[in-house]
């Protein structure tokens, strides 16, 4: 009895242990939940322009026909089938070639890659200040999107309008990790001269929140890895599954060799 009870112990022991090491802590930044109030360095982020990025310039001011010799439209015929006669516009965007220039209208080429966006608002501001009175420019990516997959609620790629753009907000936009996604394992994959860096995020460490990766970049990747039990499910599913296989395949085999014996014997 006694020894019973000693290998009955230590198998729930072992349990035990295999169940604490499954465990996914839930919740971020685990280091400051019991802190009542405190403070972070924020980061004073500005995403450069690069190479192959596509931007969006607007150029306006109190006469538009001034400000207009430096925008550059693209024609949009009517729609087929109607009598429509108004001619439609949309601005153009600029594709940054591999210099890292620009062709702008009037100004000619301009070298913009190292440059932020509001570098870039400035410059033309001053050049297009030249020519034009009061001039008015506003300067967007048009090609900001990030790509969430992994243990995420909805995985997807995601087009932003905001160049302040974190990895929570990315989070938060894919619903959430799920309970299967792994908090301290969140991996990046960024583009950046020329190479593919990635690394690895612990979303249970408020650290994560001081990381020059915190704030996202064009076309940043970001996959949250599955936890254990996700793990262990996937193989248990796909073994079930051959098993299942297996088995069918096995009874068919054997109906089709009992039909056989059963027509030989008849005969």
């Amino acid at each position: 009895m006694k020894l019973r009870n000693q290998i009955l112990s230590s198998v729930l022991l072992v349990l035990a242990c295999s169940c604490n090491n499954n465990k996914t802590v839930l919740p971020y930044f685990t280091d400051i939940t019991e802190i009542q109030e405190g403070s972070l360095p924020v980061q004073d982020y500005r995403p450069e322009i690069k190479p192959d990025d596509e931007l969006m310039i607007t150029v306006t001011s109190e006469n538009p026909q001034a400000t207009a010799l430096f925008n550059r439209p693209a024609y949009i015929p009517p729609v087929s089938g109607t009598n429509s006669i108004n001619t439609q516009y949309m601005l153009e965007t600029y594709r940054v070639d591999s210099k890292g220039d620009i062709s702008f209208p009037q100004l000619g080429t301009i070298h913009v890659a190292g440059m932020t966006l509001e570098g870039l608002t400035d410059y033309l501001k001053k050049r297009i200040g030249e020519e034009v009175e009061n001039p008015e420019v506003t300067v967007k990516f048009a090609d900001f999107k990030v790509s969430v997959a992994g243990e995420v609620t909805k995985p997807g790629r995601f087009e932003i309008s905001s160049t302040r753009y974190s990895l929570l907000d990315a989070l938060s936009d894919a619903g959430d990790l799920t309970p299967y996604g792994e908090r301290n394992n969140v991996l990046l994959v960024r583009e950046e001269n020329g190479e593919r860096k990635f690394v690895h995020l612990d979303l249970n460490s408020s650290e994560t929140l001081k990381s020059p990766y915190f704030y996202l970049r064009q076309n940043d990747y970001i996959y949250v890895a599955p936890n254990k039990v996700r793990q262990s499910n996937s193989k248990y599913d796909q073994n079930n599954s051959y098993k299942l296989s297996l088995t069918s395949t096995i009874v068919s085999a054997a109906s089709v060799i009992a039909s056989l014996v059963i027509a030989l014997t008849v005969k």
